[in-house]
């Protein structure tokens, strides 16, 4: 689960829009949020922890292009608990949901259904805390929602038309995850280790490996099983054809 603070996921490629403080004193207009023709497609993807969710929304994004995706990374939503000191929100277990704030989420989604733009909140992995920035995320066709615990939560799946499970092995997860949080978050070995066996692992025994079952989709090795992804595009692609077209015949002649 990642991101970085001063451009919130574009190393993801999904950059999608300014930060609050680069829009406050703006007002919004319907020229500045086109009305949507039909109704978005949510695409859930999830899966453990590194286990490739970002290769298959990048795959997704590459194909129908980033015009037409709002993304929504679950990961973003993570409790700010700033009332703590920073040893104690280091001991946190951020692998249980109730550490995420999916209420928040849930209306995101719902908002950007009805077309109405939503300012989703940027998590600092390095302090566990949120910043005071928001990220600005328009409408658009399709609504792709990421992270480990998305189906494990009924509320927030029930939204979603298509659901992916990423499903890897445990071994590849956790030297994905070592890396990451080595590289792109500060930590030690030593931190990364005992986290895994404290929280990570036995977390993901519990909530997220059973949500696998609510998945629509089930993607071995995750982005780079090419057959399973043409499979998944196929179908993303059609039902995008499918609202277009059921759109295009409500419209009066």
């Amino acid at each position: 689960m990642g991101g970085s603070t001063d451009k919130p996921w574009s190393d993801q490629g999904f950059f999608v829009g300014p930060t609050r403080s680069a829009v406050l004193g703006m007002t919004m207009t319907a020229e500045m949020t086109p009305p949507l023709k039909f109704k978005p497609i949510v695409f859930g993807v999830a899966g453990g922890t590194a286990s490739g969710k970002t290769t298959v929304a990048r795959a997704v994004l590459e194909a129908v292009g980033a015009s037409q995706m709002a993304y929504l990374p679950h990961d973003a939503y993570y409790r700010d608990r700033r009332d703590l000191p920073f040893e104690e929100r280091a001991r946190l277990n951020y692998d249980h949901p109730d550490s995420l704030e999916t209420k928040l989420l849930v209306r995101h989604i719902k908002d950007l259904l009805v077309g109405a733009p939503v300012h989703v909140p940027v998590y600092d992995f390095t302090t566990h805390r949120r910043t005071d920035d928001t990220i600005l995320v328009e409408p658009a066709p399709i609504i792709l929602v990421d992270g480990i615990l998305i189906l494990s939560k009924r509320k927030l799946r029930d939204l979603m038309d298509i659901k992916v499970y990423v499903d890897t092995d445990s071994d590849v997860r956790f030297i994905r995850r070592l890396q990451r949080d080595m590289h792109d978050r500060g930590r030690t070995l030593d931190s990364v280790v005992q986290q895994y066996l404290d929280t990570v692992r036995p977390m993901h025994l519990k909530f997220v490996e059973p949500s696998k079952r609510y998945a629509d989709v089930i993607i071995p090795g995750g982005g780079h099983n090419r057959v399973a992804m043409e499979m998944v595009v196929s179908r993303l692609q059609m039902l995008l054809r499918v609202r277009e077209e059921s759109a295009e015949e409500e419209i009066p002649s």
